[in-house]
């Protein structure tokens, strides 16, 4: 019944002599030589295609640092081709930047992790109401500290943040800064939302008190946005730009929950 309906639909069925016809026409094609997409070979520190590698622009040895970094990145960047987390582990040693992915991590299958959260020198670097800012907990803190950073679009991170009950257990900070984000390949939020990278040099440099990290871990972003910006890339402005100036060009959202954070966006309130 379905295949007769279908071809009333469409017109006439074509008779056997038509797609006997049509199959013959079509058996040259399945005999050409399929080329197989190979990816190009990468940089083993870096993580970037061999031809655009940045290693000249990482520092010759890994920085010292005594604060250990953990980045709970979301399965979604991992496949990101201007991911700046590669370039932040390349810029610390092993031991210093440990990476994992995922959306969902329990005691029992995470303990490593679970100790970490429970260590009362731990951080985890997660903006809101009622986080500390981070200049005054390094004053306070008097041994190497570890810190908790997560990696993936705003919506991903609070996401992450909120249904894992361990985050939960680390002391929160957030960055006080006004400084605007230098990966203009990448829309934000708002002019002062910092990719994951940045956020970890703003970071380090105030737990280590020095200066020369944060300039350091900004080189090599600096030369990926200049390198994609010389061959065709455009700069993004932050979507709180584009709404203030009217050159917001998609539709506005439905969601009443969305539409409202948009219009506090305009009205420079902190969301």
């Amino acid at each position: 019944m379905e295949r007769g309906s279908a071809a009333a639909g469409s017109g006439a069925a074509p008779s056997r002599g038509e797609e006997a016809e049509e199959r013959e026409g079509c058996a040259g094609l399945w005999e050409l030589p399929v080329e197989l997409c190979e990816r190009r070979p990468e940089c083993g520190r870096c993580s970037r295609p061999q031809k655009v590698c940045l290693c000249p622009f990482l520092p010759i040895h890994p920085l010292k640092v005594s604060t250990c970094l953990y980045i709970i990145q979301h399965p979604a960047e991992e496949s990101r081709v201007l991911r700046t987390v590669p370039l932040l582990a390349a810029c610390l040693p092993p031991d210093k930047c440990k990476i994992l992915v995922g959306r969902r991590f329990s005691e029992d299958r995470y303990p490593e992790l679970a100790t970490v959260c429970r260590n009362p020198n731990t951080l985890i670097l997660y903006p809101g109401a009622e986080a500390t800012n981070l200049e005054e907990v390094a004053v306070m803190s008097s041994g190497p500290s570890v810190m908790i950073i997560i990696d993936g679009t705003w919506s991903q991170a609070k996401d992450i943040f909120y249904k894992n009950s361990l985050f939960r257990l680390p002391k929160q900070v957030q960055l006080k800064t006004n400084i605007s984000s230098q990966y203009v390949i990448r829309t934000q939020p708002t002019n002062t939302c910092l990719s994951t990278l940045e956020c970890a040099a703003v970071a380090l440099t105030i737990m280590e008190k020095n200066k020369s990290i944060q300039e350091t871990i900004l080189r090599p972003l600096q030369a990926l946005c200049s390198f994609q910006l010389q061959h065709g890339a455009q700069i993004h402005h932050s979507k709180e730009h584009l709404l203030k100036n009217g050159l917001y060009d998609k539709p506005m959202p439905k969601n009443k929950r969305k539409l409202r954070r948009m219009e506090l966006l305009v009205n420079n309130v902190k969301i």
